[in-house]
């Protein structure tokens, strides 16, 4: 499904079924030099559940024209425009990495248009590592490698897929390989700079659940636990074993939190 919003176009996947603005929407947002195909699982899950789906290329991502935007404050508040140009007033949002801060800050400020809030891998700070920061700023390949092996825990990177003969790994490396440069370093400076996470989380109203990773070493159970805290009501769900990426290292188990969270309407 193909959107113009503020005059470009943003690319969504709707999970197999034609995007209904009538029924109960989630909206799912990618992380950093990531697109739609993270939520391929729970997507359809969720459109064949009653559910209007949108997984959402960022600007600048897969297949949504750019350039891509610099701020967390800025990407809420073009995620809200994507809400307009949808004719959906009011949706549940569903974030990774980066994509949870920007549906964080959009709960925050924007009460009225979000229904429930599902944070993954969400943590404040958001600091990103020096190395990491700087050779994504050159386009260089250490970047993607870091980005990876930090990304997934270690079962993952030693295989693990549910799939016989898929390396999970690989196929994070050649996601962020797909993206243009300059992409990379944008969303993680965007990670980096953002100093509202804090604010935004006391100011969340909304059922909101946060589910981390045991293993994560991008956003670490310890921060995530903390920044859940600050959100009034905020329920969490730990995935044993699991690193950042837990949509690809344990796809079934972050599903399950996810339906447990937005369950199904009655009707269905």
């Amino acid at each position: 499904m193909e959107l113009n919003v503020n005059g470009r176009k943003v690319y969504a996947a709707t999970g197999g079924k034609p995007f209904d603005a009538k029924l109960p929407a989630i909206v799912f947002v990618h992380g950093a030099a990531a697109d739609h195909t993270v939520w391929k699982l729970q997507t359809r899950y969720f459109a064949w559940h009653g559910h209007g789906v949108l997984a959402l290329d960022m600007p600048g991502h897969g297949r949504s024209d750019g350039p891509a935007v610099p701020t967390i404050e800025a990407l809420a508040d073009w995620l809200i425009a994507v809400l307009d140009a949808a004719e959906v007033q009011q949706a549940a949002l569903v974030g990774h990495s980066i994509g949870s801060l920007i549906t964080l800050d959009a709960a925050a400020r924007y009460p009225d248009r979000v229904s429930a809030l599902a944070l993954l891998g969400c943590a404040y700070p958001m600091r990103v590592n020096d190395e990491l920061l700087n050779s994504a700023r050159a386009n260089e390949d250490l970047a993607n490698q870091l980005t990876n092996a930090w990304g997934y825990g270690r079962a993952a990177q030693l295989g693990r897929h549910t799939i016989p003969g898929t390396w999970m790994l690989k196929g994070g490396m050649r996601l962020v390989e797909e993206s243009a440069d300059g992409v990379l370093f944008n969303d993680m400076n965007a990670c980096d700079k953002y100093n509202g996470g804090e604010t935004a989380a006391g100011r969340v109203k909304c059922p909101t659940l946060s589910i981390m990773g045991e293993k994560d070493m991008m956003t670490p159970l310890k921060t995530a636990r903390r920044t859940a805290a600050l959100i009034a009501g905020a329920t969490e769900t730990v995935i044993p074993g699991a690193g950042h990426i837990m949509m690809d290292e344990a796809p079934d188990e972050t599903l399950d939190a996810l339906r447990g969270f937005l369950p199904a309407p009655a009707y269905t």
